[in-house]
């Protein structure tokens, strides 16, 4: 069984990586559809090594007869076309903030809960979850299994790619001007992001939280336990690829660092690199272009009971978006769930 797919945001960042690692991950098209808005229709994207793909028009695009569309345009633009899709037939899988919280659509990490695609109703909506709750609850769930998460304290370090290309290019553009001694102005980020860090991404909500730091207690919650009380700092940081998190957890029974070791070790899509000596753990330049969410630094916290912590990094536009939307378009094959809408 082969499938028409459609790439919707194919233009951006997220979208190229969606494109790759299907190729990459050999998943069984029949044809692949690039997809964005009006103004780059024409330009030319890479699928694999050897195909290169026209982009399209999103508003003009008849999606019934295309029956997986993986989406990553931003959540006003899935808002409007996600659910047009759908409707012609085709199962959506959408990387925006727009459907992750409403009930009816799964929102799922396949490491963690890939039963929750039972869920899967009518809307035809799959949820991916954010990049750094992603590599959070990838390293939670082994933890949880054997002593229960009860309280989740973590400090993020995104890089810029999380803001898109025009994210990237302003570190790059500021860092020069910094060399060359010219005048930079911040346009992506409220401040200059070279040789800077920026505790604010996303908008602040009444509480002085900011949506990213929301998103991250919100969706560990509905992903992994709904009794996980989640605090998160959420940081900006001027690196082009990889999230980093420094994450403190509190559990509700005993569990040993050993224990969490072994548990860590044996963990899918997870690589434990826990050496105590220099260089002996991952860093974001290390964990750039790779799948697995990479686990370093364990280590008790004796401020709390039961209390471990650790450090995790992983490829943002990779694990954090683009391979764990295919890897549900994995599950979605494996389970049928094409053929059950059709």
């Amino acid at each position: 069984m082969s499938y028409r797919v459609a790439v919707v945001g194919a233009t951006g960042a997220v979208g190229r990586e969606m494109l790759k690692t299907l190729a990459e991950r050999d998943f069984p098209v029949r044809e692949v559809v690039a997809l964005a808005s009006s103004r780059s229709v024409g330009a030319e994207v890479s699928f694999g090594e050897k195909s290169v793909l026209k982009v399209r028009s999103l508003e003009s695009f008849d999606f019934k007869g295309t029956d997986i569309a993986l989406f990553s345009p931003g959540a006003a633009i899935s808002a409007v076309h996600a659910p047009r899709a759908a409707a012609a037939g085709c199962l959506v899988i959408d990387n925006t903030s727009r459907f992750r919280m409403d009930h009816d659509v799964p929102l799922v990490v396949p490491e963690v809960n890939p039963q929750a695609l039972k869920r899967l109703g009518k809307r035809g909506i799959i949820a991916n979850p954010n990049c750094s709750t992603i590599q959070m609850v990838v390293a939670l769930k082994p933890l949880h299994d054997i002593a229960r998460v009860r309280r989740v304290v973590v400090s993020t370090y995104q890089s810029v790619s999380g803001a898109g290309k025009e994210g990237m290019d302003e570190l790059f553009n500021q860092t020069r001007a910094i060399y060359v001694n010219d005048a930079t102005v911040p346009e992506q980020f409220t401040k200059p992001i070279a040789f800077n860090v920026i505790p604010h991404i996303d908008a602040f909500q009444e509480d002085g939280a900011t949506k990213e730091e929301w998103k991250m207690a919100v969706e560990t919650r509905k992903i992994l336990d709904p009794d996980i009380a989640v605090i998160a700092t959420c940081v900006r940081v001027p690196v082009f690829i990889g999230h980093a998190e420094a994450v403190h957890v509190e559990f509700e029974a005993p569990i040993s660092v050993e224990q969490a070791i072994e548990a860590l070790r044996d963990a899918p899509g997870l690589q434990l690199v826990d050496k105590r000596e220099d260089g002996g753990y991952i860093t974001p330049l290390d964990a750039a272009g790779e799948d697995a969410v990479y686990v370093s630094r364990i280590r008790r916290d004796e401020t709390v009971p039961h209390g471990l912590a650790f450090w995790c990094v992983a490829d943002n536009l990779r694990k954090g978006a683009a391979l764990n939307a295919v890897q549900i378009a994995e599950l979605v094959q494996q389970q049928g769930l094409v053929e059950a809408r059709r």
